[in-house]
């Protein structure tokens, strides 16, 4: 079901993704999409495939630990995040199996503090998604103590029903920009 909805979801918005593609292509030229090497289910490695919102040289590091962020940000990529336009290139990740629309976003390969939480409350089972309910409860904005807590909350909590929900509550905060830092 999450993967013939990603693709129908790619077909529908191939405008956007061209449009944000020629952006990109335009300010920083190639490569348009930016990939990392992401934990998956069961520890397992993935390539996520994500908008470029940062320039070339921009060191291969989670965001906020970066000094100062918005030196490496394209002009184009503040909106990018701001808009969640950088994710849509996820859907390839759904397609391809390796994550789903709604469970813990994915990792960085080297964040063995997050995984070592994760693993100990069993959210490590879980496929990654594009949303989650850590996502919409605080997204950049809190510890990843309380992520790993609202992950485990999903884990027993989940059902399609919650993930209408979580969906529905993602679109909300991104026309909001709710919990975005960066």
């Amino acid at each position: 079901m999450n993967r013939l909805f990603a693709l129908l979801l790619l077909i529908v918005f191939s405008p956007l993704f061209l449009t944000v593609a020629l952006f990109i292509l335009i300010e920083d030229g190639f490569p348009i999409f930016f990939t990392q090497k992401r934990v998956g289910v069961n520890y397992s490695f993935f390539q996520i495939y994500k908008f470029r919102s940062m320039k070339k040289n921009t060191p291969n590091v989670a965001t906020h630990l970066l000094t100062n962020p918005a030196q490496y940000l394209l002009k184009t990529g503040g909106l990018l995040r701001k808009l969640s336009l950088d994710e849509l290139p996820n859907l390839i990740n759904i397609i391809k199996g390796e994550m789903v629309f709604v469970g813990p976003r994915p990792a960085l390969y080297n964040q063995d503090d997050l995984m070592a939480l994760r693993v100990a409350a069993g959210v490590d089972k879980l496929k990654p998604g594009i949303t989650g309910w850590a996502q919409i409860n605080g997204r950049d904005e809190i510890s990843i103590e309380a992520k790993v807590q609202l992950e485990k909350e999903y884990l027993h909590r989940k059902s399609f029903l919650f993930d209408v929900e979580i969906v529905v509550r993602t679109f909300t905060n991104v026309l909001f920009s709710k919990g975005v830092s960066h």
